[in-house]
Parts: structure tokens; sequence; C-alpha cells
């Protein structure tokens, strides 16, 4: 038996919840440093990617009419939220050679043979969200725990990696009219979603300007009505992405986190999420991948109390 010894600091670093701001504060936040799809998903033919400067505008302006309208719009509605996570603390441990050894954290020991199991969670909640006034409130009531019926009103979410709230509202940092003056876009390729034919959208701050603060990112946009369907989120504008950043010097790797929201749902012309996935991986000089955490979140079964889009 081998006991692998770890500092509390070092785990304080390591295995401290890092907290996604609501995406109404992303704005300040979230900057997107894009990692490239693989070319089946970006559709790389020649042909493909030759598009006209009209198409890129007529996006850009039905995209800040949309997100102007998103901006003043009154919701209320309830949906389910099942969440699934998965932590991989391989990287962590320094692997001994013997089959058999203590891991200790926090206190706590855990036996284990050979190399640490996956650390997996399952959480359902019963998700209300409001919005008047320009304010958005967010209640939870947990249901499942890891399969276990939980009834507890006013839940915080239990997740150990990603704190998520308002996702809604990304398209606001993305392609709002004032955020739209800082940055340059760039139609990149084309795909589909489902059916759907759809051009994706490439954001960049513009070099020169400092105020360029802002999120930015991938979205794949339809082709006909320019509905905003997906956005991809880049990493270092993530809260706390410092954690990240000190987790790959303790791993000797560079961290990549890749934040994915859809929109397939849609009431009173306002789209609303149904998927969020969020990735922590650490790359090594090589480029090889190692993904230490997957969080995956499911919005189904929507009512709508209300959905009410301001008019001036």
């Amino acid at each position: 038996m081998k006991t692998i010894k770890i500092d509390g600091d070092m785990f304080r670093i390591l295995l401290n919840s890092v907290r996604v701001p609501d995406f109404l504060c992303l704005a300040l936040i979230v900057a997107l440093v894009w990692t490239p799809l693989p070319a089946h998903n970006m559709g790389t033919s020649a042909k493909t990617q030759t598009v006209k400067a009209a198409d890129l505008e007529t996006i850009l302006n039905k995209t800040a009419e949309y997100c102007k309208k998103l901006e003043g719009v009154a919701f209320d509605f309830v949906c389910r939220e099942e969440i699934s996570e998965r932590i991989n603390p391989s990287l962590e441990i320094s692997m001994p050679l013997v089959p058999n050894w203590t891991w200790t954290t926090l206190g706590q020991k855990a036996y284990m043979s050979g190399r640490p199991s996956d650390i997996k969670n399952s959480y359902v909640y019963d998700y209300q969200c409001v919005r008047a006034e320009r304010k958005v409130r967010e209640v939870r009531r947990l249901l499942e725990e890891n399969k276990k019926k939980m009834d507890e009103s006013d839940a915080k979410l239990k997740t150990q990696v990603f704190v998520f709230g308002n996702v809604m509202q990304g398209p606001v940092g993305l392609f709002g009219e004032r955020i739209q003056i800082l940055y340059d876009y760039k139609i990149v390729g084309h795909d589909k979603i489902g059916k759907r034919p759809v051009l994706i959208v490439d954001s960049t701050p513009r070099a020169e300007d400092s105020e360029a603060t802002n999120l930015f990112g991938k979205a794949w946009i339809d082709a006909e009505t320019c509905d905003i369907l997906k956005i991809e989120w880049s990493e270092k504008r993530v809260g706390h992405y410092d954690i990240f950043e000190k987790r790959g010097e303790l791993f000797s790797r560079k961290p990549r986190i890749t934040l994915r929201t859809e929109f397939s749902v849609e009431k009173n012309g306002i789209r609303f999420p149904s998927k969020l996935s969020l990735e922590e991986a650490y790359l090594t000089e090589r480029g090889r991948v190692f993904v230490r955490s997957e969080t995956n979140v499911a919005y189904k079964d929507f009512k709508f109390f209300s959905v009410e889009v301001e008019v001036k």
C-alpha cells in the first residue's frame, strides 16, 4: 500500500468549483479564442466558403434587431433541467507502480485499485426562469441526485466544475447593436442543424479597440431566417479562468475550455436554450488532448406562462 500525499492548497486549486457567470455578465468576462471544429462540421470546400458581403450585412442587421428584442423581452417559464457531469481525476494523481494505493483528499480517504475511476454525477431540477423589468430570477427544485429521488426547494446547482445561469441571453453579448461596432465578423463555413442550412459566423475583437472586452466566438445562424441556433464561446474570459490555468501549470499542459449553447426551442419569436455543454480539457505541447471534465445540460418539457416582447 502506497500513500499519495497532496497538500491542501494544491487540492483547493485542483478541485475548486468554477463559476460561469450569468450570460448577461459574460459580456464582461468571456472572450472566445476558438478551437477549430473538425472539417466535416466546418464545411471546408471552396464552394461553400464563397459568400457575398451582403449576406453578412443582412445577418448582422437581423441579429442586432433580434438582440434588441431579446433585451426587452419579459417571460416566465418552467422546464426540466437534466445535468450529467463526468470528472476524470487521473492527472491529479501521480500514479504509483503498485496496484493498490490510498488517495487522501480534503481529509477524506479513498481506497482504489489501479487507476482512479471517473467521478460521475447526475442531477434533475425543476427549473423556473422569470424575467421582468429586465431582471432575471432563476429558481430550482432538485428532483433527483444521482438517480435518487429528492425534493429540495430553492436548490443550488450542485455541479462540481461549472456553475451557470441565464443561458438564453448569450446572443446579446455577441450580436447586440452596441457590441457589433467593437468586433469584426466573418462567415467561415456552412453546416446543417437537422435539415436546416446554417452559416457559421465568427467574431473577433478589433485589435486596435481596447474596449473590446465582451464575449466573442462562433454562431450557427439559419441561412434563411437568420435565427441564432447555436453559439460556441471561447475559454479565456470564463469566470475564474485562472483556476484552469493553475491546473494547467500543475499538469504541464495548456487548458482548453469549450462552451456550447443550442437554442432549438422557440416561442413568440424568442429562442430558448435546449442544450448546454461545457468541456474542460488540457493539451500537451504536441497537441494531445486530455478531457478532465464534461458537463452536459438538457432543457426539456417547457411550459410557458408568458413571453412578451417590449414594443417601442
